[in-house]
């Protein structure tokens, strides 16, 4: 564990700390930076691939449009309404030129921390899963969701929608950066969200009906943990304060159970002298059990906004819970053994 922890605090490494090469070669000095710091050579190489992603930006997105509309062709011929796929989805993020770098700068970090053992630990529990309920997937693919009631879904009685013209794709995107540089001044973010309902009324014949009901109750829902789990600061860092790695890497798991993830490990930071074994046993158990509940982690909310309309009276908290434990005990024991 402590190998691991260096290997977090050196990264990226002091240019001054590698020995002078004045009488090598530039092959020569590159190569002997590799080998004092090998991780030098998988930070270079993801951002290789980045550059490369960016070029290949324009190749997912038309994949991502070849998906969907197979996807949709055969649902008509199933007799079963259109719906997102969620492979078409994917691709079609990857496809955003505007995530790339941010999207492949999550790897190397995640890779020199523990990024590896979530991919171990997702793949377990998927498989186990999929081998568990492999009919039930299969009929909810198959199966319509459950009408909402107090707000049916009319974008397939509607009209088809025209073709999107480049300039309101434009006026999206400044749209979104709108939002983005102006996330903390709410007067221009309210301001920037109102004219955007606005044009997107004007332009209404190149627009998918907007829903604001789902995402506004999701960030009413986290609002309020922020809040009423911030208040909880005075119990929690003195409890995270004072137990040895294993407990606190359990307490940290359970504790993400009944507070989002992201505050738990906030509220390590201000215990005061955790060393950086403790802190990496935070924020592995924050990792851990970030799908036991669903304030455990904040895109938990918008999940079951999106797929509560599968479940006849909505997902009960109690199956969550009891359909995440085993993925929460195969994660556990990757992270901690591995």
């Amino acid at each position: 564990m402590s190998d691991d922890t260096t290997a977090v605090t050196a990264i990226p490494r002091a240019l001054e700390s590698y020995p002078s090469a004045a009488d090598q070669t530039l092959a020569a000095d590159l190569a002997m930076r590799v080998q004092i710091e090998p991780f030098n050579a998988i930070a270079t190489g993801v951002f290789l691939l980045a550059i490369l992603h960016t070029f290949a930006a324009a190749r997912f997105a038309r994949l991502a449009h070849r998906v969907q509309h197979g996807h949709d062709e055969e649902a008509h011929a199933h007799g079963l309404p259109a719906s997102p796929s969620l492979r078409a989805e994917a691709l079609h993020f990857l496809g955003e030129v505007e995530v790339v770098f941010g999207l492949w700068a999550v790897v190397p970090f995640m890779v020199a921390n523990f990024g590896w053992r979530a991919i171990i630990a997702i793949v377990m529990s998927t498989a186990v899963y999929f081998i568990l309920f492999r009919q039930e997937l299969g009929s909810l693919a198959a199966r319509s969701p459950v009408p909402e009631v107090e707000q049916p879904d009319d974008d397939a009685a509607g009209a088809a929608l025209l073709p999107v013209p480049p300039w309101v794709v434009a006026v999206h995107l400044a749209f979104m950066a709108w939002t983005v540089f102006n996330a903390h001044d709410p007067a221009l973010f309210l301001g920037g969200f109102l004219f955007f309902l606005g044009f997107a009324r004007a332009t209404a014949p190149y627009q998918s009906r907007i829903e604001l009901k789902t995402p506004l109750l999701v960030g009413f829902f986290l609002a309020g943990l922020v809040i009423h789990g911030g208040l909880q600061g005075w119990w929690i860092a003195p409890v995270l304060g004072r137990l040895p790695e294993v407990p606190l890497f359990l307490a940290a798991t359970g504790l993400t159970a009944v507070n989002d993830n992201a505050l738990i490990t906030y509220l390590a930071t201000l215990v005061p002298n955790l060393g950086d074994e403790l802190k990496l046993a935070v924020v592995q158990g924050a990792v851990v059990g970030g799908g036991l509940t669903v304030i455990a982690n904040a895109p938990n909310p918008a999940g079951q906004a999106l797929l509560g309309r599968f479940f006849d009276g909505g997902i009960l908290p109690l199956g969550l819970l009891a359909g995440a434990l085993v993925p929460t005990v195969i994660a556990a024991i990757v992270f901690r053994l591995l």
